[in-house]
């Protein structure tokens, strides 16, 4: 199923205060002297009308955009293609490690499908690095790398946004400009499929997932974002497919859905779902095994896609994996992570004991499964009693199997959104928002933002979060 993607959680900092580049206190004064009430029915019905939607809820009930400036997105950037080259030498060096795999905490299914040669080195075309960003730090908490969902959506919310009247008059004074995931999606897309020996030109894509999800409405975006970029694309169940080997009614080995072959797979079902509904998925597996299909992403991304990817970043005993640069941007940008077990662990330069560790400082950690979709089972060690705390570590230990990591607290992104609201009386408040700020990677470019509010500690779509656009601005005078 393609779920919201993984959810960062942690204990908001003190709320991001403003500078002399000012955007936000702009728009703020020009969504004062707006009619904010009708804004919010023309978004939503917008939203409505442009299939922006979570299953029936709207993404966004928001009224500005998220800001940043040229040198944060650089910065955001340097970061997060190194941390997908990152990814990728993981992948090489745990396919022939067994070692690294068994510390990655895949579980047995899991590394039978890595096994799998897919024909291409490439293990995730698409990637997505969470984080927070403030003024004097930048720091991810997780790796979504395995076909991050909501590209379409933030493109579709930045096109929204841009074209509002109050927009054009903040234009007056900054430039602003937005990112299209959706386009360097498909140039993504179609570069993997060459990269696996794919001649088609063009190749039928098909976007397969389980037809009830809740992103089901994406999918749609994509497919005729696609199509008029001249990619035909269609949109089909895993149990749609049949794989057809050296005999069978079609003219070819291959992987067809009513009657037609696939060239490419945008894989939306998630590796766990493949394995758990194995039977449903197996036209998909048997032409993946059989390299008469394209997959992307393969299901080698769930390695680094796995959080801890980010232990094996930060143990010291891998430090060869990194050259001295990147080691660098490991230590600043990438919080200490460890896989919890009854053991020592290296941190700090220093050999420590990791249970009694959590124990004595839960206010600086926080544990949370290998694998999981939107905040499920993460316990807060700051918000947390003893007791639940100890339980906590003990169910992490007995799970050793199916993996757990401690990651330390890292400093989050609060900042006051102006939210429609009924109860009000302008149809407006303003409410203090965490904010998680997420770039995409495709095939090692920076290619766009997901970035989702909460008033909560769970920055994420199925928790009740919202999600607004991301736009790179400056002031006219600077350009």
């Amino acid at each position: 199923m393609s779920h919201e993607p993984s959810a960062i959680i942690h204990q908001p900092s003190a709320m991001t205060p403003l500078t002399a580049f000012d955007p936000i206190a702009h728009w703020d004064t020009l969504l004062r002297d707006a009619d904010a009430a009708g804004l919010c029915r023309d978004l939503t019905e917008r939203q409505r009308a442009r299939r922006l939607r979570f299953g029936d809820r709207v993404l966004c009930p928001f009224l500005r955009p998220f800001f940043l400036d040229a040198a944060e997105e650089a910065r955001v950037k340097h970061v997060a293609e190194t941390l997908w080259t990152l990814g990728e030498r993981v992948v090489r060096v745990a396919i022939d490690t067994p070692r690294l795999l068994r510390q990655l905490a895949l579980s047995e299914a899991e590394i039978r499908l890595a096994d799998i040669d897919p024909g291409y080195a490439t293990a995730s075309t698409a990637a997505r690095a969470d984080a927070f960003i403030l003024p004097d730090s930048l720091q991810f908490a997780e790796y979504n790398g395995e076909s991050p969902a909501g590209a379409g959506y933030s493109q579709g919310l930045a096109e929204l946004f841009a074209e509002e009247p109050l927009m054009t008059r903040f234009r007056d004074q900054f430039d602003a400009r937005f990112y299209r995931p959706v386009e360097a999606l498909l140039d993504a897309l179609v570069a993997s499929y060459r990269e696996w020996g794919g001649t088609a030109s063009p190749p039928l894509m098909a976007i397969v997932d389980w037809r009830e999800v809740p992103t089901f409405s994406e999918f749609e975006i994509l497919r005729d974002a696609f199509v008029a970029r001249g990619v035909p694309t269609i949109i089909c169940d895993p149990r749609d497919l049949e794989y057809v080997g050296t005999a069978g009614p079609h003219a070819g080995t291959g992987l067809y859905v009513h009657g037609r072959r696939i060239d490419l797979v945008y894989r939306r079902v998630l590796i766990n779902d493949i394995i758990a509904r194995e039977d449903e998925c197996r036209a998909l597996l048997d032409a993946y095994e059989q390299r008469a299909v394209c997959v992307a992403n393969s299901l080698r991304c769930k390695i680094p896609h796995k959080k801890a990817f980010f232990a094996v970043l930060t143990d010291e005993r891998h430090a060869g994996l990194l050259s001295a640069d990147e080691r660098e941007i490991v230590r600043r940008h990438i919080p200490w992570t460890a896989l919890v077990e009854d053991g020592l662990v290296s941190r700090g330069g220093t050999t420590v004991d990791l249970l009694p560790l959590l124990r004595a400082h839960r206010d600086q950690f926080v544990i949370k499964p290998n694998d999981e979709y939107g905040g499920t089972g993460v316990t807060l060690g700051w918000e947390t009693s003893e007791s639940a705390w100890d339980t906590a570590i003990a169910r992490a230990v007995a799970e050793r199997d199916r993996g757990w990591v401690a990651q330390e607290r890292i400093a989050v992104r609060r900042e006051l959104f102006p939210v429609c609201d009924d109860a009000a009386p302008s149809g407006v408040t303003s409410r203090d928002m965490l904010v998680d700020f997420a770039p995409y990677i495709f095939r090692g470019r920076l290619a766009g933002f997901l970035t989702r509010l909460s008033a909560t500690g769970l920055a994420t779509v199925t928790s009740g979060g919202g999600q607004v656009p991301a736009f790179v601005v400056s002031r006219k005078s600077e350009v």
